[in-house]
């Protein structure tokens, strides 16, 4: 059961499978409304420009008909004045024309926006297969076009009948009227049905955008595998992540446990905590931790600054200050200078007394450690302080 709602497409897209679609050239279009936005463009273009319009016809059509007879029995004549009526008309509609081709150009913004994709382009032998051909024909989304075709029939013959139906005393005293009177009535009314037609198209472009958006959304759905293919793909295996991660925590702890015999004094606990501190007065502003651990760490670090001769010095709560707010290579709080100093005052001394001799420097006993430093009631678990030396 767990590998079959595994298979099912329940998730929504990704932005890279979004993004994927939208290079090959896939994303959400709505025919319907490209068409309504351009043929309701072309009807206000029409209202706007339409005296224009009527006068370039009505010049074109007059010196079409007046000629000499002399012309009349001219060829060359005869196509030089036809084309200098087409050249008038062609410039006379060419604003027309150019708004609706930008209007056509422009209407993709509206759902899906604009795209360029080669991919587009490229041939599919699975087009050229009757059988796929054949189920697409009887596919759910051609029921759904087929269903789209009839309403849309259904409305524009409707419509077409309630303006018809409106307008039928107009049309029948049209006769009755001057010529020049029922040519003007006429424009009118046509214009006036074309923009309630177009006006009654909008109800089906309200409808077929949301479609056509959940129906994109729908198709690029995914299964919950390849939510976690994809996972993998983008972000890197978790295995392999944490593998890689566990190898530079045990680079970083190697690298670490090399500084140690070049400290000064490791501070301890005594059992839990180890801290190794360095300073030098060449190069160096404060002192510097180079090994902080807890536990197995801690324990380690005691056994490396042994074995290099490091002094070992146990104060329990210098060192939970230490490594709490301190980071590896970074000097340590300006709070625990004094501290510090006490403790590397003893070394030094204790160096001095090894190689001269004299009296053996007294062990400080109290440090200046501020009690907020101390987070002795609010560290965490050694296990998970030991995660963040090396996270």
């Amino acid at each position: 059961m767990a590998e079959d709602s595994d298979l099912e497409k329940t998730e929504q897209a990704s932005p890279k499978r979004l993004e994927k679609a939208r290079e090959d050239g896939d994303v959400p279009r709505s025919r319907e409304l490209a068409t309504v936005t351009v043929l309701f463009t072309a009807g206000m273009g029409i209202m706007v420009m339409g005296e224009h319009l009527n006068h370039a016809l009505k010049t074109s059509m007059s010196s079409g008909l007046n000629f000499d007879r002399a012309a009349a029995f001219d060829p060359v004549v005869l196509l030089m004045k036809t084309t200098d009526n087409i050249y008038s008309l062609l410039l006379a509609f060419a604003p027309l024309a150019l708004l609706i081709i930008i209007v056509a150009v422009a209407a993709p913004i509206l759902i899906g926006g604009w795209i360029f994709s080669s991919a587009a382009f490229l041939p599919k032998f699975s087009r050229l297969n009757p059988i796929n051909g054949l189920g697409n024909m009887i596919s759910k989304n051609a029921a759904i076009e087929l269903v789209k075709s009839i309403a849309k029939t259904l409305v524009v013959a409707i419509v077409a009948y309630i303006v018809i139906s409106h307008d039928m005393a107009p049309i029948l005293s049209l006769s009755l009227l001057p010529l020049k009177t029922s040519i003007s009535q006429v424009n009118d009314l046509m214009l006036m049905g074309f923009l309630s037609i177009v006006s009654a198209l909008v109800f089906i472009a309200a409808i077929d955008v949301p479609y056509q958006l959940y129906q994109y959304a729908s198709k690029l759905k995914m299964t919950k595998e390849e939510v976690r293919q994809e996972s993998k793909e983008s972000e890197g295996n978790p295995e392999i992540k944490a593998r890689i991660r566990q190898q530079q925590r045990e680079i970083a702890k190697r690298r670490m446990m090399s500084e140690i015999p070049k400290a000064d004094v490791v501070i301890t606990n005594p059992t839990h905590y180890a801290v190794a501190i360095k300073y030098q007065d060449e190069g160096m502003r404060a002192p510097v931790v180079v090994a902080k651990g807890a536990d197995a760490v801690a324990l380690k670090i005691r056994e490396i600054a042994a074995e290099n001769n490091i002094l070992v010095m146990e104060s329990p709560k210098l060192a939970r200050a230490l490594f709490a707010h301190t980071e590896l290579n970074s000097e340590i709080p300006e709070a625990l200078y004094s501290a510090v100093a006490e403790v590397l005052a003893y070394v030094f001394q204790m160096r001095v007394f090894k190689k001269e001799g004299g009296f053996r420097p007294e062990l400080p006993k109290t440090l200046p450690v501020p009690e907020a430093l101390d987070p002795h009631s609010l560290l965490p678990a050694p296990s998970k302080a030991l995660d963040e030396v090396f996270a």
